[in-house]
């Protein structure tokens, strides 16, 4: 009767212990860690794979190590240039220091999605319209870079930041249109001037070079004599210059003689 007893009291404790153990496993993913306390205090970051924490005594907080996407909701921005716009974005991050994002911040998801918004409205503040719609990459860079430091102490990296939208409201959208058409004008005419100038150099450039050569411009009026002699519609009286007459005359006296 004892021994009956005892096996069955060494039966139960051995199926207590079995059931305690298999209640403290934990299994952890390769992108996994667990943060274990021991009666309330930090001891160690476990995993991944499988790890042991005694009820009662310990307890962990699972952490994900993959890169997280945070949707930064429209913000209202005031521009340098006190343009009113609406922008949105998006935050990649990834915890890399687990006991930071447990210990140091109560909600890192929610810190870092109310710290990306306000770090979204000062980074652009400083900007005119014309930066927030042309230079978005260094925009991005300089909030990225921000939002990094800021985080940094919760154990937080933020990889990356992209701005989505940047919404203007319709009288802004008129203005720019008018403003682009203004800038198009501006360089039509500035093109058309040039053209000007160099044509009126090359003029110029053909008259000394014709200047300094009499028989250059005795073969020009030549030319434009052969080019109106074949229209026949019209009299045309086409002045023939005294060096050209003279040298006819001269040619037709050495001829008689």
């Amino acid at each position: 009767m004892i021994f009956n007893f005892g096996f069955s009291f060494a039966y139960g404790a051995l199926i207590i212990i079995i059931l305690l153990v298999v209640a403290s496993l934990r299994i952890l993913r390769e992108y996994e860690r667990g943060v274990v306390f021991l009666l309330g205090r930090f001891q160690r970051v476990k995993g991944p794979g499988m790890i042991l924490v005694v009820p009662g005594i310990q307890q962990m907080v699972r952490m994900d190590l993959r890169t997280l996407v945070l949707d930064v909701p429209s913000q209202d921005v005031i521009s340098r240039d006190n343009v009113s716009v609406k922008v949105n974005a998006v935050v990649y991050f990834r915890v890399v220091d687990p006991e930071k994002a447990v210990i140091q911040v109560a909600d890192y998801l929610g810190a870092t999605s109310q710290l990306a918004q306000t770090t979204l409205r000062a980074v652009l503040g400083k900007h005119e319209l014309d930066e927030m719609l042309a230079e978005r990459d260094k925009l991005n860079l300089d909030i990225q870079t921000v939002l990094d430091a800021q985080t940094d102490a919760w154990g937080i990296k933020v990889a990356n930041v992209e701005i989505k939208h940047v919404d203007l409201n319709e009288s802004m959208i008129r203005a720019i249109a008018q403003q682009a058409e203004a800038e198009r004008a501006r360089r039509a005419k500035i093109i058309h001037a040039e053209g000007e100038q160099q044509a009126a150099e090359k003029l110029l450039e053909a008259a000394q070079m014709l200047s300094q050569r009499t028989e250059a411009m005795q073969l020009r009026y030549l030319q434009i004599l052969t080019q109106i002699a074949g229209d026949k519609t019209s009299t045309i009286v086409f002045p023939v210059p005294i060096d050209l007459l003279s040298n006819v005359i001269a040619a037709a006296k050495k001829h008689g003689d």
